[in-house]
């Protein structure tokens, strides 16, 4: 009977485990089903997304050597590498170095069996990277974490309403549907919490440069997490409390999900030891949400992405959308407002591999929307390569762009970098900086001189395209290479920047990998025998802010690290602009426009033997000067019109320039090869 009855139970047991697993696999799958209704170009990705538990469940394969290794890593980029390192000690009272050995010490004492959960140890290191409010230096999480986002299908946004900020759900997962959870319901609380003190834990969680980054960032972490650079949710679930749209208050449950990454098809590939990887300024982070937000929310932008997209060369009409063939970098449009009809072009990153057809793009765009006034939002914007946001301000401008000098922190082990790379043996060459670094021993300087990584050259190889007023869109997301981008309009006086928050995210910095680092001291070859960088374990990673970026105008030689680009006026976001295409933020850009001076110098020329005839169409000039490969050939008192000249061309190509003036004033230029 014993036997029986134990038979039994064992049969009890396995039929209840059963039970439990084929609800598991009931709930996940009602939990997921949404999923299939996406679209083609993400439906395999999605399709592979899991609920938290059944993540977390893959999750705990680090051994001890592998923390110990991760963590004497760390130290060498915190105390050898980050320029940083003085000003956050000082300006965020912290000493990472210090944290980190502690860490190390820990693990000297452990053995395999008390060296604590894998989550504790990630938690550890996080805290020490995010304590420094630097989003350039990060420590990435490894296998399982490193592709995968965590995710709820809906975004949350902040607009203002009479001084006070509200929150509502706004874009939706193609196939997610709720009764009475809809767009525009009106977020109070998360888990119990009240919603603006659920955005301050959040926040808390982030490394944001200054309070609007760290806040900004904190509203993104509700609904989007990059696990490459931060831990899963604690909790499961989420419960929303909210408004719905009769103005009921209700409840709604929604279980956190896992999906892996889309890779990203267009960007430098950071770890590789070239050029691009060495130009970078990128916020990881906002770089991945983005990504995930364009997967989740957008996917017909990825499917654009995916094929070859016919351009048009026909001016836009009244409220259209240019095609373009880099529909994950830009969308431009005409806007129609009461202050008159402008372009708007957004830039949602600068993370390209070909800086040149970045900034061909956008000139091709610009020429096709309309000449009275444009405007160029780059909300949201983490940056990526330093040539393309440089490189784009002198389409702008007729000024001569000086590109931000950057400084290593001077210690002996940027000093051996520098050196081995000092005559450009694979592309990147760190030359200019040797001298200050090496004479930093007898001088005591803190940092290298500075210099630019972009090319004066490439700054200016083009020239003003766009003649008509700018008004540039930020928010406290930009950041890195958008953050330089922004410094560069303000301190060239290209036009007024209207700002959805108080200041951009103040990332004033170039980034470099550990894995690049780590390569610069093998290349070329032979490998330096003495360094200090080791690989990282299942696809671990780190990153640091290398330079660090002055700006230069009137603010010249200021930091831009946790400083930032303050706008010239602000636009609170209303609730109209998260439901409605941004109508009242275009709306106050159309404003600032309207009363600004409109230029006009478009040009054509035809040649018959040496002599060049030079048709030029102007607004808003009084004089018009020109000059061949540098050399003055004419000038010409001119008005509103057509104006045609001749000048004598030498026998080889030659560069032909034209200035136009107003009251004196250089106020915009033309510059085309002959």
């Amino acid at each position: 009977m014993a036997k029986r009855s134990t038979s039994r139970g064992a049969k009890r047991a396995r039929s209840r485990k059963r039970g439990a697993k084929a609800r598991k696999s009931k709930r996940q799958s009602s939990s997921l089903g949404f999923l299939k209704a996406t679209h083609a170009a993400v439906r395999s990705h999605l399709r592979a997304s899991s609920d938290l538990p059944t993540f977390l469940a893959s999750a705990g394969a680090l051994t001890l050597n592998s923390r110990k290794r991760l963590v004497e890593q760390a130290l060498v980029l915190i105390d050898d590498n980050f320029v940083h390192l003085p000003l956050k000690e000082s300006m965020h009272g912290v000493d990472p170095v210090q944290k980190l050995r502690l860490i190390q010490h820990r693990l000297e004492q452990s053995t395999t069996s008390t060296m604590g959960s894998e989550f504790e140890f990630h938690r550890d290191m996080l805290e020490v990277f995010t304590a420094v409010r630097d989003l350039h230096t990060n420590y990435l999480l490894p296998t399982p974490f490193a592709d995968k986002v965590a995710f709820l299908p809906f975004d949350v946004e902040e607009y203002v309403e009479a001084g006070a900020p509200r929150y509502i759900a706004t874009h939706f997962v193609p196939g997610f549907s709720h009764s009475r959870f809809r767009p525009g319901v009106e977020i109070t609380s998360w888990n119990g919490v009240p919603i603006r003190r659920a955005i301050e834990v959040s926040a808390d969680q982030h490394a944001g440069s200054n309070p609007e980054a760290r806040h900004a960032r904190g509203v993104d972490g509700l609904t989007v997490r990059a696990l490459r650079s931060s831990l899963p949710p604690d909790a499961l679930w989420v419960v929303i409390g909210y408004i719905d749209l009769n103005g009921v208050e209700r409840e709604m449950r929604q279980d956190w999900l896992v999906s892996p990454m889309l890779p990203d098809l267009g960007g430098v590939d950071p770890d590789s030891a070239n050029l691009n990887a060495a130009s970078l300024g990128l916020d990881i982070e906002a770089d991945i949400k983005q990504r995930a937000r364009k997967m989740l929310f957008a996917p017909q932008v990825i499917a654009d992405e995916k094929r070859a997209k016919r351009v048009t060369k026909q001016p836009a009409e009244a409220g259209q959308t240019l095609p373009t063939a880099m529909s994950g970098v830009f969308s431009a449009r005409s806007v129609t407002t009461p202050s008159g009809e402008f372009g708007y072009i957004r830039i949602f990153t600068f993370s390209v591999d070909d800086p040149d057809a970045f900034i061909d793009e956008f000139i091709r765009l610009a020429e096709l929307l309309p000449q009275e006034g444009l405007i160029v939002d780059v909300r949201g914007n983490g940056g990526g390569h330093i040539f393309a946001s440089e490189g784009l301000l002198q389409v702008l401008t007729p000024r001569e762009i000086t590109p931000e000098p950057t400084q290593f922190i001077n210690t002996p082990l940027n000093a051996r970098i520098c050196k081995r790379h000092e005559n450009d043996p694979v592309g990147i060459d760190l030359g200019p900086w040797v001298e200050s670094i090496v004479g930093s021993v007898e001088t005591g300087a803190i940092y290298s001189r500075g210099f630019p990584i972009t090319p004066e050259a490439f700054a200016n190889d083009r020239g003003q395209k766009y003649h008509g007023p700018v008004v540039l869109i930020t928010d406290a997301r930009c950041y890195s290479a958008t953050d330089i981008f922004a410094a560069g309009f303000k301190d060239h006086e290209i036009g007024h920047i209207l700002g959805v928050d108080g200041n951009t995210g103040a990332g004033g910095a170039n980034v470099w990998t550990h894995e690049l680092l780590r390569l610069l001291l093998r290349l070329p070859s032979p490998a330096d025998p003495e360094t200090p960088y080791q690989l990282l374990p299942n696809g671990a990673g780190m990153r640091v802010a290398i330079r660090r970026t002055l700006r230069v105008g009137e603010q010249a030689g200021t930091p831009l690290e946790d400083l930032g680009v303050t706008p010239d006026s602000r636009h609170a976001l209303t609730r109209d602009d998260l439901l409605n295409g941004n109508v009242d933020l275009i709306d106050r850009a159309g404003q600032i426009l309207k009363p600004m001076p409109v230029r006009r110098l478009s040009v054509t020329t035809s040649q018959s033997g040496s002599t060049l005839t030079v048709k030029a169409i102007t607004r808003g000039l009084d004089r018009l000067d020109a000059y061949v490969d540098g050399r003055p050939v004419s000038s010409l008192d001119i008005g509103n019109g057509i104006h045609s000249f001749d000048v004598a061309l030498p026998p080889t190509e030659a560069l032909l320039e034209l200035a136009g003036y107003k009251n004196g004033d250089y106020v915009a230029a033309r510059r085309l090869t002959v």
